[in-house]
Formats: C-alpha cells, structure tokens, sequence
C-alpha cells in the first residue's frame, strides 16, 4: 500500500514539475518571440522617434525619448481647436492653446482614447513592457501560412485604465511580422471582442506600419482563444478598416 501511494506521490510531482517547466518553456519562448518581432518592426528606433499621422480626421503625433513620452491628438470642434497630450505627467487638454480643467472621470476617459491609437499604431512595440505578461498558445495555419499565437495579458500596476483587456497575436513563423491580432474587452452589457487582419503594411524611415481590417463576431458567445478558428471559416462580420494616413517619420538625436 506504502510503496503504491510512494510510486503516487512520486508521478503527481513528476508531471507537476514537468507542467511548471513547460509553463517556463512557453513563456520564455513567447518573451523571444515578442522581442524578435518588435525587432522586425523597427526595434529600438521607436525608443528615439517623432511619428505622425492622421486617423479618422484627428492628427496625431508620438515624441518618445528613452523612456519618456508624449502622445498628442489635434483636431477642431465646433468653436475651436483641440489638443489633447498625454505624457509621463499625465493628460492634459487645452482649447485654443488655453488648459481645461477636467474632472478625473473625464480625464481616464480621455487618456485611454488617446493612449488606445497610439497603441495600436505602433504594435508591437510596448509589448515587452513590464506589466506585460504573455502566454505561448503553440502554432496554428491561417490561410495557409504558419503562425505562433501568443496570449497577452496586463498587471493592473503599469497595465492603464483597460488592464483587464486580453489580446491574441499570430505572429508568421517566417518574417516574424504580426499579421492578425484579436483583443477582449468589457462591454456594459459584457464582453466585446474584436480581431483584426493586417494590409497595406509599409515601412516608413525603418519602422513598420500596417492598416487592419476590423472583424467582430456575431454572437458575443464565443471561444475568445479559438476565435481565428471563426476568421478561417469567415464566420466573422467586417466592422471597419483601420487605417493611418500621412505617416511621417522622424529620429531624435
């Protein structure tokens, strides 16, 4: 009876040590992964860089400095011009060049808005931040090109305003570049996810941008991890195109 339950004892932590390796396998192959694709986008350039562009009739501009930044939309309402500057001090509006006072509500509301382009703009530099933990989900074929599917998730230290959010990135095998990326977020009456497919992608001044086509399911009753299962069966509605227009390019020194 001793020697079955020893022989237990001794398998339960065989495959639970084995388990543990495997989770430290995926995630430091998932780190390197990451790390050679935003290598491939332009790497460190984008830590030294003035960008620019235009998108959906808001011009936006990124000055990131070694670690400092700062991310700026500009556009007119009705009565006068808007700047919006979000930074390593936080967010900032002025109106024709004057400061609004906002209230913190607003100003989360404004940050994340400003903060979620500039994100999305530049992927997938930002994802080997510390607050970012990611998750080797294996490999999978979409339309007929291999890909690594890597699981991203957020700290709530460092993670911003929408750290609960979780995104998916297919990854070539070959070129290293990402071509498909999906993301879950909540919704008031639950849970939105949406996946995107990379096009006109471009290289401006070394650094790498793609527009998206945007896709959602049309049930919110869906396998999230699976969801490239429904953009291979076209399952999957075209919601919009993402698109940035008048990129410029410029290094700092």
């Amino acid at each position: 009876m001793f020697r079955k339950f020893f022989v237990l004892v001794v398998l339960v932590t065989f495959f639970n040590c084995k388990e543990k390796e495997q989770q430290t396998i995926d995630t430091a192959s998932a780190e390197a992964i990451i790390q050679k694709s935003i290598e491939v986008a332009g790497g460190r350039l984008f830590d030294h860089s003035n960008i620019s562009f235009d998108f959906r009739d808001i011009h936006y501009r990124a000055l990131r400095d070694h670690g400092k930044f700062q991310l700026e939309r500009h556009f007119k309402d009705s009565i006068s011009e808007i700047r919006d500057v979000l930074s390593n001090s936080g967010f900032e509006r002025y109106r024709n060049g004057e400061k609004v006072h906002l209230v913190d509500s607003i100003v989360s509301l404004y940050s994340a808005s400003v903060n979620s382009v500039h994100y999305f703009a530049v992927l997938p530099y930002g994802l080997d931040g510390k607050a970012v933990h990611k998750e080797y989900l294996g490999t999978t074929e979409i339309k007929g090109n291999e890909y690594h599917k890597i699981k991203v998730t957020f700290s709530e230290d460092g993670g911003g305003e929408d750290y609960e959010d979780e995104f998916i990135y297919w990854i070539s095998r070959g070129r290293l570049t990402v071509d498909y990326l999906a993301y879950s977020y909540k919704e008031i009456d639950g849970q939105g996810f949406r996946f995107r497919e990379a096009f006109n992608v471009r290289e401006v001044n070394g650094l790498r941008f793609a527009d998206y086509n945007n896709y959602k399911p049309t049930t919110s009753n869906i396998d999230f991890v699976n969801i490239d299962a429904l953009f291979i069966a076209d399952k999957l509605q075209l919601l919009s195109r993402i698109e940035l227009k008048n990129i410029t390019v410029k290094a700092l020194n």
